[in-house]
């Protein structure tokens, strides 16, 4: 059969078209499916080691984003087996998973605006530890956190903002107060103290502190820097 330059050329772009496809689409997906999955951490050492690695790869732009396939959510479906617990603030700029390279599974998160504590927050800690066995918890504050900001303003004001948040800066004020004033950021060092504050609450924690006391758990501070993309640990 003749085959005329319009059909030739027709073939020819089919023929493109159908091998991106072939090469884009299913790389795609095989990658998702095939992205390394980070081993499971025996005890907070290697945990803090998988933490400090995929944020390093965060910070280079070089993340692998694993444990997102088909293989990886259909295992999940069974269960849950977190290698580390991420206490964060509820700032959008800030995802743990991402911070951190890490995929489904992987990490159990809690997120409260500055990292504040509550029943709420330390229910959700304690049952990563005593039911998940996470051996890591990891308080995470951050640059520019808007809580703690408005802890200082409320600490060089006088005023509390109204209803709920203030009840929320309430919590983190007794830590700007007792910050010394006298750096080049005092913000950022409340931001410190806030994170190194509350993780200090957890060891001593009525349930927690069991826990910490014979070395199943260790607790961390942390801070993240939104300019350069890097963890910082207290």
């Amino acid at each position: 059969m003749a085959i005329t330059r319009r059909g030739a050329f027709k073939a020819s772009l089919l023929g493109g078209v159908g091998a991106a496809v072939a090469t884009t689409i299913p790389a795609s997906v095989a990658w998702a499916d095939a992205a390394p999955a980070a081993p499971a951490a025996r005890n907070a050492r290697e945990a803090l080691r998988l933490l400090k690695e995929g944020n390093r790869r965060w910070s280079r732009y070089v993340s692998r984003h694993p444990n997102e396939g088909r293989a990886r959510r259909a295992q999940l479906v069974e269960g849950q087996a977190p290698f580390a617990t991420i206490l964060g603030c509820a700032d959008s700029r800030v995802p743990p998973e991402l911070v951190f390279d890490q995929g489904l599974g992987d990490l159990f998160t809690v997120r409260s605006a500055g990292q504040v504590l509550d029943g709420s927050v330390l229910g959700s800690l304690t049952y990563a530890v005593e039911h998940l066995h996470t051996p890591l918890i990891v308080v995470m504050g951050h640059q520019s956190c808007g809580a703690v900001d408005a802890a200082v303003e409320a600490h060089r004001t006088g005023e509390l903002p109204h209803g709920h948040i203030g009840g929320l800066v309430a919590e983190i004020l007794e830590v700007v107060e007792s910050t010394p004033d006298d750096g080049e950021d005092f913000l950022d060092d409340c931001v410190r103290a806030n994170a190194e504050h509350i993780a200090r609450l957890l060891r001593e924690d009525s349930e927690l502190g069991d826990f910490v006391s014979d070395g199943r758990v260790e607790v961390v501070a942390a801070r993240y820097d939104l300019e350069d993309s890097k963890v910082a640990w207290l």
